[in-house]
């Protein structure tokens, strides 16, 4: 056992290790194990193996359990050790047994060692700019499931899927993860937000559409030492006629304390806002063809015109959009969309590891980008991940000297084709290629059977 659990050791720290060497080393999975006190006896799928079996398979196209073993299996049969069964039950037991907490742990550990490779260089006027967004994912339809995640309530019983609601923290400047909460379907984005709020360092600057854009979030965030810049929320009717004009469609304005607790707030967090706050106001007209908002509200914590111009600011707003592609890459690029585990707690397994995942490409981009003066954020996720994918065999086969040079290369050709910026690119929402024409589903599965059996 000890000698098999080794070579897949050996064989991950080769292929996956290497170029992960930062950011996810065994050393780390090691310590982290110390530091959280798990105890685990000694099998074949050990923490450290589950988790980079986890891994792979999740940055695998074929993300199924059996491929995971079969990789496995393939790792263990050019040895002469006894090869495990095919059966996928060991290894599904395995990623149960790995700890919640873990994988949690982990994943905040490669976000910090990312984070701390941005310089000041890469910032912005000199702060670190967060970004953060709410999205769904969708899971299994399994009792356990719909109980602690249930479906829409516009769906009929048995005739949709468990969802839930995540709030993300990304950094602008690296693209990585920083933060992540989930709850259930109809939890509101603020209400996400305000227990990520803790994530945030002295002097950052978080970046948000209007959902964010509250009296007591703006608070809550100069109390913390930071800023912020929301688009103004649609309820809030200020003009520029009033508060102090210091540049063209650019004013301070002072906002005043709601007359009645908002929800979401308890009433001594109520009780302890104060009065009012001074803000600043920015407006713009959008006037490219095909864009649906032409004019754009900003409100900012910000007040020093001087250090933070009206461009500046309004720059900054435009890339707030990297926060939609940073998602998109999670759920349709790497598969978080569509997760498959069947329970509430292997499903929030599946959500940290694939953060994890995606973080660990992301270093991959920042270090080809970093190397090779390729900005890291133009750089392809996809094409960086089907790199991976086709070095790792190379880097299994390679000699520890020649696996170095295949890693330079690897680095080569994920920074070699950047993909193009492309402000203003618009497109048709629509769909070309026409769905099946089968019927949706409006009844359980075991209604509809029974019909097919008495027609």
């Amino acid at each position: 056992m000890t000698l098999r659990v080794q070579i897949l050791k050996d064989k991950f720290s080769q292929s996956l290790g290497l170029p992960f060497k930062e950011l996810l080393p065994e050393s780390l999975i090691k310590q982290t194990i110390s530091d959280l006190k798990i105890k685990y006896k000694k099998r074949l799928f050990d923490p450290t193996i589950t988790l980079w079996a986890f891994l792979s398979q999740i940055l695998d196209s074929d993300k199924s359990c059996h491929n995971a073993v079969s990789k496995i299996i393939a790792h263990l049969a050019e040895e002469d050790v006894e090869i495990p069964s095919t059966d996928t039950s060991a290894y599904c037991q395995a990623r149960l047994r790995l700890p919640e907490n873990l994988l949690e742990k982990l994943f905040y550990s490669s976000a910090k060692s990312l984070e701390e490779k941005v310089t000041t260089e890469h910032s912005w006027c000199g702060r670190n700019v967060l970004v953060i967004d709410g999205s769904t994912v969708s899971m299994p339809d399994t009792v356990e499931n719909q109980k602690e995640y249930p479906q829409p309530s516009s769906q009929k019983p048995g005739c949709g899927f468990p969802m839930a609601k995540i709030g993300v923290i990304f950094s602008l400047v690296a693209g990585v993860a920083i933060a992540l909460c989930l709850d259930v379907m109809n939890t509101h984005d603020i209400k996400l937000a305000r227990r990520l709020y803790s994530f945030l360092k002295p002097n950052d600057v978080l970046l948000g559409d209007r959902a964010f854009c509250a009296y007591a979030d703006m608070v809550t965030i100069k109390k913390l030492d930071c800023d912020a810049v929301f688009r103004k929320h649609q309820s809030r009717t200020t003009t520029m006629r009033k508060g102090k004009i210091v540049g063209d469609c650019d004013k301070l304005v002072t906002w005043y304390k709601p007359r009645s607790c908002p929800k979401g707030l308890s009433k001594d967090e109520f009780d302890a806002l104060p009065p009012s706050i001074t803000v600043r106001e920015i407006y713009y007209y959008i006037v490219i063809p095909g864009f649906r908002t032409q004019r754009v509200s900003l409100i900012t914590t910000l007040l020093e015109k001087a250090t933070y111009s009206t461009l500046a600011i309004v720059g900054l707003y435009g890339q707030r959009w990297d926060v939609e592609l940073d998602l998109r890459h999670l759920k349709t690029t790497l598969g978080m969309d569509i997760l498959r585990c069947k329970t509430p707690s292997m499903v929030r397994k599946e959500i940290y590891v694939f953060l994890l995942a995606y973080n660990l490409l992301r270093s991959l981009m920042w270090d080809a980008g970093t190397t090779y003066t390729t900005p890291p954020l133009r750089l392809s996720l996809q094409g960086t991940r089907q790199h991976l994918i086709n070095f790792i065999p190379k880097l299994l086969a390679a000699t520890s000297t020649k696996r170095l040079r295949i890693y330079r290369t690897l680095l080569k050709v994920i920074a070699h084709k950047a993909v193009p910026d492309r402000p203003a690119r618009n497109e048709p929402r629509v769909r070309k290629r026409r769905p099946k024409i089968y019927p949706l589903m409006t009844k359980p599965r075991h209604e509809l059977r029974k019909q097919l059996q008495t027609a």
